[in-house]
């Protein structure tokens, strides 16, 4: 039956079931939950974990899951329990976690909702179970009481973050097994980077698209439209941990900067290609960049049309397809490891092309230096979102350390160096 019923979305069930039915089925979150809004018990009996971690995008769901695990927790207790409710700010965990319209009072039928004591922080149930509200605000707080469970919403913007948490876990100590939900829109803090390398944490991931049935169609629309795969919607929609590391040769803050949503009138385009080595399943992808420099010398990347390891028929069409797409000045492809062959399959799939081959002559992160100086000037400008790109670039050092190729970061290094940096050299071009 649960099975059958979940098919459906939330908002369609009251018009496929009676009004009884649905009122009844209303009450039971399992129903109507997605699996990651559910506590790991309920996928896998008897699963070890201390600290339950939700982390999701911004509209995902994060708080009713909260407040329904809590719910399960209070009115199914054989004796009374012990529960802390932990928010950023004590405005925080009253407006949102308990008052607000997926809050602890939300969803509650009339007849087992707690009493509410907002001048005490105290939420009192019928069998006996409490539940007192803390600020993240005010770590002090947490040294007296003890209890079975927490709920703590927002990690990621405790300013006290990892004081908080450790003052916390020592008063979790009701109980044979106290637990805590921890539900966040993720954010390059210490405590959550922590609590992802702990063992004893199980973590749920979800995105705001996830919750779609429960959000206006116009307010997914507009937010793919502008935050869709920067580093922000990548963060806030989509429920993912970004952060550079220490040093890193390219920075996320300068793409972020510098991103455009169209480039302007260019005067020259290049697409680079950095060719795989093999063509056999798990070989490197083909790095297909496109870019365009206008008349003020400011580069502009245009696509990345990177295809999965094929076969060079394959990479070399998908190649072509990029040059015509952006009318390009010319394709510019890295020789190394396949010499004359590159420009060979390229021919062959279009005679016509304006090509230019490039051979590396020095390491990639030597050659990656000038175009990461160019980016931090503000002189590049990704006209859209490019996050495998993007990605790679910060990772670009680390990638090329552990003898993994950054196949895309490595053809956009070859288009820029040809737009912004190396001398004009003329394509050669055959006349059919």
């Amino acid at each position: 039956m649960k099975r059958c019923l979940r098919r459906y979305p939330p908002r369609v069930l009251p018009e496929r079931l009676s009004e009884e039915q649905a009122r009844w089925l209303a009450g039971r979150w399992p129903f109507l939950a997605r699996d990651d809004q559910l506590p790991p018990d309920f996928h896998h009996p008897g699963a070890c974990w201390r600290v339950w971690l939700f982390m999701a995008g911004r509209g995902a769901g994060k708080t009713r899951a909260g407040a329904e695990w809590i719910r399960a927790r209070a009115l199914g207790a054989r004796k009374p329990l012990r529960i802390a409710l932990v928010g950023p700010t004590l405005h925080d965990a009253r407006s949102v976690m308990v008052e607000g319209v997926s809050g602890l009072l939300a969803v509650h039928d009339r007849d087992e909702r707690p009493r509410y004591e907002p001048s005490r922080r105290l939420l009192t149930w019928a069998n006996g179970c409490k539940a007192q509200i803390f600020s993240a605000d005010e770590p002090a707080a947490l040294r007296g009481p003890q209890f079975h469970a927490a709920w703590c919403d927002e990690i990621a913007r405790w300013r006290a973050g990892v004081e908080v948490w450790d003052m916390l876990m020592f008063a979790l100590r009701l109980g044979n097994a106290p637990r805590v939900l921890a539900t966040t829109t993720p954010a390059p803090m210490p405590l959550l980077k922590r609590l992802l390398k702990e063992p004893g944490v199980w973590l749920s991931r979800a995105r705001t698209e996830d919750n779609k049935g429960n959000l206006p169609a116009t307010f997914l629309s507009a937010m793919r439209a502008q935050y869709g795969g920067t580093r922000l919607g990548r963060q806030e929609l989509d429920g993912e941990l970004i952060e550079d590391a220490p040093g890193a040769l390219f920075s996320r803050a300068c793409m972020e900067e510098n991103r455009v949503r169209h480039a302007p009138p260019l005067a020259r385009i290049a697409v680079a290609v950095d060719p795989p080595a093999t063509a056999h399943a798990g070989s490197d992808a083909c790095g297909i960049i496109a870019a365009g420099i206008a008349a003020d010398g400011h580069v502009y990347v245009l696509e990345d049309a990177t295809v999965s390891a094929a076969s060079p028929a394959v990479w070399a069409a998908a190649a072509v397809r990029c040059y015509h797409r952006h009318r390009a000045d010319r394709l510019v492809a890295e020789v190394n490891q396949g010499g004359d062959m590159v420009e060979a399959v390229i021919r062959q799939t279009d005679e016509t092309i304006a090509y230019q081959a490039v051979r590396a002559t020095r390491g990639k992160t030597v050659r990656a230096e000038p175009v990461a100086a160019l980016y931090e000037r503000g002189r590049v400008h990704h006209a859209g979102a490019f996050p495998r790109l993007e990605d790679e670039l910060c990772a670009f050092e680390h990638l090329a350390a552990s003898g993994h190729s950054p196949d895309r970061a490595d053809a956009l290094v070859w288009a820029i160096t040809t737009l912004a940096l190396a001398p004009r050299a003329a394509p050669r071009v055959r006349v059919v």
